[in-house]
């Protein structure tokens, strides 16, 4: 549910992103009480020349993250989240704080779609608001059961046989 784009103006190894995107998954799931397992990472690499601060006379290289989050969370809570995730991207791509930002777009649970094998069936529903309950029992199982029990119908017509 939540989506963390992370972009770049620099390449990085499939080896390193894959370690970084589990990272700050875990962090995400410390921070905004949550599971790691709903969290969907992107690097969107973009190439030299493609992301710019315009800080000081002349534009430098930069990174920008931009969080797609459910609404909930207190702004302190927002503010650790970035702080700890900045430091992270910092530290593994070797990007300058100073010329990053981290963005914040918050969504009401409801404007999420998921879908999951309940009893064997896929099965899809819109996501819950956010709440501190989901620190006991992650969302995904969580959906799972609310969809279980709701007879929600198959999703597996709507996908082509791969």
């Amino acid at each position: 549910m939540p989506y963390l784009h992370i972009d770049l103006s620099t390449d990085h190894p499939t080896e390193v992103k894959r370690d970084l995107a589990k990272r700050v998954a875990n962090i995400y799931a410390d921070v905004m009480q949550t599971t790691p397992d709903i969290v969907h990472v992107a690097f969107r690499e973009l190439g030299e020349g493609n992301v710019w601060s315009c800080k000081g006379e002349m534009p430098q290289p930069a990174a920008v993250l931009t969080l797609e989050i459910r609404r909930g969370r207190s702004p302190e809570q927002r503010e650790r989240l970035a702080r700890e995730l900045l430091a992270a991207c910092v530290q593994t791509l070797r990007i300058d704080p100073t010329l990053a930002s981290v963005e914040m777009t918050q969504h009401s649970g409801n404007e999420i779609y998921l879908e999951d094998y309940v009893d064997g069936v896929l099965r899809g529903a819109l996501g819950p608001d956010w709440t501190p309950d989901e620190v006991g029992q992650p969302l995904r199982q969580a959906m799972i059961e609310k969809m279980r029990e709701a007879g929600l119908p198959d999703a597996s017509s709507r996908h082509p046989a791969s």
